[in-house]
């Protein structure tokens, strides 16, 4: 299978799309087409493991991949003890009609591991494939999760090194300790004095300089990319999707064939975005629900068209959130074009000179057949963890509850009530002060330090916590580094 670039300037193989991970003009790596996986294939997965569906998947998108190459690289990615669950991916049920897709059940506690432990598997597998034998040094902006997912999986890796750029102050402090304290030889952490949005346009520029990348080349290097911009971070999110379906048919919870509606939390559109893909390969999905906190965007863009930057930025308690361009709509554009390079071009050439760009009313109408979006603000997240536990004993992340609360929002205007699956991104432990604040009020909540609001935490829920958040707390930071969002360039090449 070829990949294009969604702005018109290339025609890769799969191997070289995950290898180079952003194309040269800018645009986004998409496949050439989507191959069908119908009801009987999809019949045939319920008896196999997380493991052997994804192979299923990856392969039909992977053609230079062998599938030899495949099976091995997601049975080594996806093994106990890395995921303390056999399932990977477990649904549970929540309440009649609700489930719960957990992905944080990985080695860093969040979706992103999902596809970072695969794509160090299938970058060092495409450089063989090319003959590249300079290193593939990993770039990547994060706004919480993809870092410390990224490091886990790179780390020690031979042939590749990974750096990090994270929004100095503007993650959890989880996070930054789970970044910060990372070893390996090949690992690199820079804060930048910025928000997520000014790190991963930076990040976006370097990909695509000649001049960044001669730069790179003198030093033997050879960069990519570990965000979603690279179809290999996206290609593995598709996978659970289909293992979701499939285990809620085998739970009898559906039939084969009925309908499903997903609800996401989002910023950059990826997770989303991989879900739109599964429904474009055949998996029966009703409506995909874009749960957003109080960075709103692209709760307006599917209200009314406009997709629109020039508006105030939110540090919420849904840190990973916090985004206000959001890559990975790229590839949804392109696809509502009919796939006209030249026009997603155009739109984004205007939301970088000017903020925003239309897509018209027609276009909108077609999307909003899929996608209907909402959005909670920080008052909202916290009561939707405080009551959901309270009536339920499920405890949310506040990514999560986003999406629960967006759900309440969606069936209360739409009157849908088809079963609807909530995609859980993060372990509450990750934002244990937020969490632990919801649910006791933030006036009851006096510890300074995120350990003590973790053991607070354990103490108040009885759920056990993970053994990755008790670990930091011994852990020396090793990755100091802040510098100016101008400096990023000179403080990346400075770590060579």
């Amino acid at each position: 299978m070829s990949f294009f670039s969604t702005r018109g300037g290339a025609c890769v193989t799969a191997s070289q799309s995950i290898l180079w991970g952003l194309a040269q003009d800018g645009g986004l790596y998409v496949p050439s087409m989507f191959p069908q996986i119908s009801i009987e294939r999809l019949t045939a997965f319920q008896q196999d493991s997380y493991q052997q569906r994804a192979a299923r998947v990856l392969r039909d998108f992977l053609e230079d991949y062998a599938i030899t190459e495949i099976e091995t690289a997601v049975n080594s990615a996806y093994a106990i003890p890395a995921f303390d669950d056999p399932s990977i991916a477990p649904v549970k049920q929540l309440d009649t009609g609700t489930y719960v897709l957990e992905l944080f059940h990985g080695p860093t506690l969040a979706f992103k591991d999902i596809a970072l432990s695969l794509l160090p598997h299938l970058v060092t597998q495409a450089a063989q494939k090319n003959g590249e034998d300079r290193e593939i040094s990993i770039l990547a902006a994060t706004s919480g999760d993809t870092g410390k997912a990224a490091l886990e999986g790179f780390k020690d890796v031979s042939g590749t090194s990974c750096a990090i750029f994270y929004p100095h102050g503007r993650v959890s402090p989880i996070q930054q300790l789970q970044m910060t304290t990372t070893g390996g030889s090949n690992t690199h952490v820079i804060g930048v004095k910025g928000n997520f949005d000014d790190t991963q346009r930076i990040i976006k520029r370097l990909l695509s300089s000649d001049a960044f990348r001669q730069k790179m080349n003198r030093l033997g290097k050879l960069p990519s990319s570990a965000n979603s911009i690279n179809f290999g971070r996206l290609i593995p999110q598709v996978v659970y999707y289909f293992t979701a379906y499939t285990d809620l048919v085998n739970a009898r919870a559906l039939r084969m064939g009925q309908p499903v509606n997903f609800v996401v939390p989002t910023g950059n559109f990826g997770d989303i975005l991989a879900g739109y893909y599964a429904k474009r390969m055949g998996l029966p999905i009703g409506r995909l629900i874009c749960a957003s906190n109080r960075n709103s965007v692209l709760t307006d863009f599917f209200t009314d068209g406009t997709y629109y930057t020039h508006r105030a930025f939110f540090q919420t308690m849904s840190p990973s959130m916090d985004i206000l361009v959001s890559s990975n709509l790229e590839r949804l554009l392109y696809e509502s074009t009919d796939r006209d390079p030249a026009l997603v071009k155009t739109w984004m050439n205007l939301l970088a000179e000017c903020g925003s760009f239309s897509i018209g009313a027609q276009r909108l109408i077609d999307l909003q057949k899929t996608f209907w979006a909402g959005f909670a603000d920080d008052m909202m997240t916290a009561e939707e963890i405080r009551t959901v536990y309270e009536r339920k004993r499920y405890l949310f992340d506040p990514h999560t509850a986003v999406a629960s609360h967006v759900l309440d929002q969606y069936r209360s205007q739409t009157n849908d009530h088809t079963l609807a699956v909530l995609v859980a991104t993060a372990s509450p432990y990750k934002f244990s002060d937020h969490v632990l604040a919801s649910l006791r009020g933030k006036k009851s909540v006096k510890y300074t330090n995120v350990f003590d609001c973790a053991e607070a935490l354990q103490e108040y829920t009885r759920m056990a916590m993970p053994k990755q958040i008790s670990e930091l707390k011994t852990l020396p930071v090793l990755h100091e580094t802040v510098c100016e969002k101008s400096d990023m360039e000179s403080a990346l090449l400075q770590k060579y």
